[in-house]
């Protein structure tokens, strides 16, 4: 939806009336919230942030207040229409974004409220941020919980480093002691032959590298440290933990889904739905960028592509061996599974890398550490109750089968 709201939003200084007819957001039904946010975020967030940041078009941030709902209404579902009929602020918004069309949507209007819902729900929770970040502060003596924690830690790391400091200097005040003693007898000159022996004896290094004790002892340290090596290198094989290849167009994920907030399954359509989450088309890609940025060097690789009706070879980072099954739709959609939970912090990543190292250890310590959510579903009540009755852990995925070799191997 790249036009949507987008001029929508600048209506902010065309008109100042509100919702007519006195009608309300319903911002505490979390259903229509949710609806709208899911809305928005498949659909808007291409283009905009729901505060007053510019993404693409202006945010969104106070539109609820500069226009009435009827006419959000009519300018969302045909803004042709509405522009054709002469209305002087749907003109003025066509012309001051050099005529691009609106395109029109097939919502009905209750999802157009959600989606309006939501933005003044997201408003409603900015304004509130600072707030409570203001009462949070705690007062002379209070615990302030986990800055307490690392406050506690760092004051420990001091006395950690002066108690090696003391230490350090006691061992040198007793040798300069023990040397001193020594030049203080050696000059009276009052020590028989035994005591002048013990006092002036030297030690012998050579004692030390011919005892069999100590070669056997650093032959063995040099075997563990070999065999640790090898160990290390023959289990990483396979392993590609940290792989950022150079893909044929330099695209960023910190741009696009981390200040754009553009939602994964914009581009990734499948990845709800299907084993896979699909590799984004150049359709996608020209959904904005037939319009933004269309000089840019990198854009003009996706332009190329179309003319020559050819995909764009972008190069595989996460790669499960053929005998792994893996489904993203049963892990996104039925397990919830947030994407940073396997990816890491895609929304930071400029040159995407894989996280995770996606060793067959590191998905079944994922089984036994998740739980499952089995509320309202009546197929998991037998199982939950037998799983109580024998142990009062969680149920989580690995109890439910989650760590058979079949689920992934067959």
């Amino acid at each position: 939806m790249i036009a949507f709201l987008f001029t929508l939003a600048a209506s902010f200084g065309v008109s100042t009336t509100g919702f007519a007819q006195g009608a309300s957001l319903p911002v505490d039904d979390a259903g229509i919230v949710s609806a709208g946010e899911s809305l928005y975020k498949n659909n808007c967030v291409v283009c905009h942030s729901v505060g007053s940041d510019v993404v693409v078009g202006p945010g969104m941030k106070g539109v609820n207040e500069r226009r009435t709902q009827p006419w959000l209404l009519s300018w969302i579902k045909n803004s042709q229409a509405l522009i054709a009929s002469g209305d002087k602020d749907a003109v003025a918004i066509y012309n001051q974004f050099n005529k691009q069309a609106m395109p029109s949507f097939a919502f009905s209007d209750e999802e157009i409220v959600s989606i309006l819902t939501y933005i003044k729900s997201a408003e409603s929770a900015a304004a509130e941020a600072p707030a409570a970040g203001a009462t949070a502060a705690a007062a002379p003596g209070e615990n302030v919980g986990t800055d307490a924690i690392g406050a506690v830690g760092g004051y420990l790391d001091i006395i950690l480093v002066v108690l090696i400091v003391v230490l350090i200097v006691l061992v040198v005040t007793l040798l300069l002691i023990t040397s001193v003693l020594k030049n203080y007898l050696n000059k009276n000159k009052q020590l028989d032959e035994y005591d002048n022996e013990i006092v002036n004896q030297r030690f012998d290094f050579s004692k030390i590298y011919k005892s069999k004790a100590v070669r056997t002892l650093v032959v063995l340290i040099f075997v563990v440290v070999l065999i640790d090596l090898t160990l290390d290198k023959a289990m990483g094989i396979g392993i590609q933990q940290g792989y950022a290849p150079t893909q044929p167009i330099a695209f960023s994920h910190k741009l696009h889904a981390g200040e754009h907030q553009i939602d994964c399954n914009y581009c990734h359509t499948t990845v709800y739905e299907s084993k896979s989450a699909s590799i984004p088309s150049a359709n996608i890609c020209m959904n904005c960028h037939s319009q933004i940025k269309a000089e840019s060097p990198e854009i003009q690789k996706i332009y190329k592509a179309i003319e020559r009706n050819k995909p764009i070879e972008w190069v595989r980072i996460h790669n499960l061996p053929d005998l792994a099954y893996f489904n993203h739709s049963q892990h996104t959609q039925v397990g919830g599974v947030e994407c940073q939970t396997c990816h890491g912090p895609i929304q930071e990543m400029e040159v995407v890398s894989q996280y995770a190292p996606l060793t067959m250890a590191w998905c079944i310590d994922c089984h036994r550490e998740t739980p499952l959510n089995t509320e309202g579903n009546a197929y998991y009540d037998n199982l939950v109750k037998l799983h109580e009755s024998t142990t009062k852990s969680a149920f989580t995925v690995s109890s439910n089968g989650g760590a058979e070799c079949s689920k992934c191997h067959y």
